[in-house]
């Protein structure tokens, strides 16, 4: 039988998460599960997104042989010592931060990973499997970073 949730309900907040390492998958699903208990909703989704385009987030298993994997796999994929039209800082147009870095192979990593992911909240808590876990990966140089969880339910 179908759930009816009245999708009226919604309650955001912001995480800060502060990064260790130039790449680091960062385990936030304590973090979420707090924003969604103190939300007070019993059924819905519980929508986290990255405020930033040099990290990404990701669902999967926190086990340290496959993070790093995980991790070789990205540098294989878009290697931080390619060359990037985007670090030619000489012919880059549009705004730059002070001091900024030749992060390009940051945002290439980005766009394979996404910057939200959806979670079912049940019961007050949320719905996810056995080994699941919500990361926030940090691609480019620690910092500070946030995270919006915004839930829908009621």
């Amino acid at each position: 039988m179908p759930l009816a949730i009245n999708a009226g309900t919604v309650v955001r907040s912001i995480i800060s998460v502060e990064t260790q390492d130039l790449v680091e998958f960062v385990d936030i699903t304590p973090l979420v599960a707090r924003a969604v208990c103190e939300a007070g909703l019993a059924d819905g989704l519980a929508m986290v997104q990255t405020r930033h385009t040099t990290t990404g987030l990701l669902i999967n298993e926190n086990e340290p042989l496959l993070l790093q994997d995980m991790a070789s796999l990205l540098e294989r994929l878009s290697a931080s010592n390619a060359v990037y039209q985007h670090n030619d800082f000489g012919r880059r147009v549009g705004e730059m931060e002070p001091g900024e870095c030749a992060n390009g192979h940051a945002h290439c990593q980005h766009l394979l990973l996404g910057a939200s992911q959806n979670i079912p909240v049940a019961a007050g808590g949320m719905d996810l499997g056995r080994w699941q876990r919500i990361f926030l990966l940090e691609l480019d140089r620690p910092r500070e970073r946030e995270l919006v969880v915004q839930i829908f339910g009621a």
